[in-house]
């Protein structure tokens, strides 16, 4: 990805007890945002989310420790935490996630990039994506999908990856009570929060082809979102069916990106 000439990010090393000593102003950072969060997605974010938020019971006044996350994680469905410096491979991500270990940066944004950040940072992680690892079958979409993802190949990883981002990264689900949110990456950025259910973007039914063939960028704000009607449209893909639509995706190449998607000359 293309990087900004921003101050970098500070990663942390967990002690010998997994526990990171987080500076006064990231725990404040972190108070901030998930205040802010809490009233963002009143209204949108999907039930099973907000069961997963609540069983978490994340602090608000610091940044949580990984060993009291993964404590709670592995009661509920075998899962924990693998603290990890920053962006990784597509490789290591599915290697972790293969072996029921979520990737988790190791750092925590600035104010500076307050409403959406494009590297993956602490509260992204744990806010947008641990909650629903605490729902059995939303853990075992993810485990199926890191075992495939480590017995493919690089090209065909790369069409994988389209799955995730528009599911566990930005999906929506169609509900009686109207559209909601159980991506992570929208989930952990109340301005994308806000955006998703606007009626602003474009709203794609979930077909599986066409998911895997969309162009997606990480730095900038999602023109497309593709809505599943229930959870079951991701719970029934075994490894037959995905491997045969990235077979067939990857024979019929991308869609055209979204206009918005590409930058002026």
């Amino acid at each position: 990805m293309a990087l900004t000439d921003k101050t970098p990010y500070k990663s942390y090393t967990p002690d010998d007890t997994g526990l990171i000593n987080w500076t006064c102003d990231e725990n404040h950072v972190w108070h901030d945002l998930i205040t802010r969060q809490q009233q963002s997605i009143i209204g949108k974010a999907y039930q099973g989310y907000l069961d997963g938020l609540d069983t978490l019971a994340l602090p608000t006044k610091c940044v949580p420790q990984l060993p009291a996350l993964d404590t709670i994680l592995q009661q509920a469905t075998g899962w924990q935490t693998a603290a990890v410096p920053a962006l990784i491979s597509f490789g290591k991500f599915f290697d972790l996630l293969a072996n029921q270990r979520f990737p988790v940066a190791t750092f925590i944004r600035t104010r500076e990039d307050f409403d959406y950040i494009q590297e993956p940072d602490i509260f992204h992680e744990i806010v947008g994506h641990l909650p629903l690892l605490t729902h059995p079958e939303f853990a075992n979409f993810t485990h199926i999908y890191g075992k495939l993802g480590q017995k493919a190949d690089k090209t065909a990883r790369v069409f994988l990856a389209r799955l995730y981002w528009f599911t566990m990264e930005f999906g929506l689900i169609n509900t009686p009570d109207g559209l909601r949110i159980y991506g992570g990456g929208i989930l952990s950025s109340p301005a994308e929060t806000d955006y998703a259910v606007s009626g602003q973007p474009e709203y794609r039914p979930f077909v599986l082809n066409d998911v895997l063939r969309t162009p997606y960028r990480i730095d900038k704000i999602q023109p497309i979102y593709y809505v599943i009607d229930n959870p079951e449209q991701l719970f029934c893909l075994d490894e037959h069916t995905l491997m045969s639509a990235v077979n067939q995706a990857m024979e019929q190449g991308l869609f055209a990106p979204h206009p918005s998607l590409i930058d002026p000359v």
